[in-house]
């Protein structure tokens, strides 16, 4: 296996015997004198295929035992999914419970619209969700709330949709098409009250993008998030006020074109997201 690139000391893009490009994991890989090839390959702890390179800084930004586990239980449930999954859903999920864990830490709780119908319509996807929080329970000592559960199966739910349901699939491209107009018009005001030039080419923005998508379906379903922070939307709103202040515009132009508001939870949520997206635009 031939080590072309350093993404970290311990990761690496590398080249293997059939001319594939991957991404390999393992400790050191990345310290050597490039290129080079790797001859014992006991070195290398994990190896994946066909990921997207937007998501490639995730390497640096995410505990590596976190993309680890996400791994390890991708390697479980896979066998008990009907359809596939995207090579990048390792990285997303990651993502994924790296900030809840860190939400959770703290003390910042969301609680999500009904898991019912849900539990009615995706059985098998909610149960992974489960699966997921009870191994994050057991191997970080973090006890996320039951309502993760439906973030986790949200990242299979979608990849279902998308792969068995074609009528499903042209749905989701026209209101898509319509979710993109409100992203790109968010992302306008965000960059106008922050004083920021967004890239769109980076996954740091495909994240927010898909969490983004996640809140305008809410808006259009009338399912919204709410629960009992105000306490932690108030402490959030005072330590970082002018990402406040742009949410409150943001609440404004969704109230004037689409005649609905955000509750303080979906605005603390939202003050969080772009909080992120403002701390990475010029780094």
């Amino acid at each position: 296996m031939l080590v072309t690139k350093k993404v970290n000391n311990n990761v690496a893009i590398c080249i293997d015997g059939n001319g594939r490009e991957l991404i390999a994991i393992g400790k050191g890989i990345g310290f050597p004198k490039l290129p080079y090839e790797i001859t014992d390959m006991n070195l290398v702890d994990r190896t994946f295929y066909d990921v997207d390179s937007r998501y490639l800084p995730l390497l640096n930004d995410i505990p590596m035992e976190i993309i680890d586990f996400t791994a390890r239980m991708m390697d479980d449930v896979k066998g008990k999914l009907p359809y596939e999954t995207s090579p990048n859903i390792v990285m997303t999920l990651a993502d994924h419970i790296a900030f809840s864990i860190e939400r959770h830490r703290n003390g910042i709780y969301v609680q999500m619209p009904s898991i019912y119908e849900m539990m009615q319509n995706y059985p098998l996807e909610v149960k992974i969700g489960k699966r997921f929080l009870s191994e994050i329970h057991r191997s970080f000592q973090v006890k996320l709330p039951q309502d993760e559960i439906q973030g986790i199966a949200m990242h299979f739910i979608n990849a279902k949709n998308n792969a068995t349901n074609p009528e499903q699939e042209e749905l989701d491209k026209a209101r898509m098409q319509q979710y993109e107009e409100m992203l790109e018009q968010t992302t306008q005001i965000i960059e106008w009250e922050m004083d920021i030039q967004v890239r769109r080419d980076t996954f740091n923005y495909a994240r927010f993008a898909s969490h983004l998508s996640y809140l305008f379906r809410r808006m259009f379903t009338q399912q919204y998030m709410d629960s009992d922070n105000l306490q932690v939307y108030t402490a959030i709103r005072e330590e970082y006020p002018k990402v406040a202040a742009c949410v409150s515009k943001l609440n404004e132009y969704y109230q004037q074109n689409f005649s609905t508001a955000l509750t303080e939870e979906e605005q603390l949520y939202l003050i969080l997201h772009i909080n992120r997206v403002c701390a990475k635009a010029n780094t």
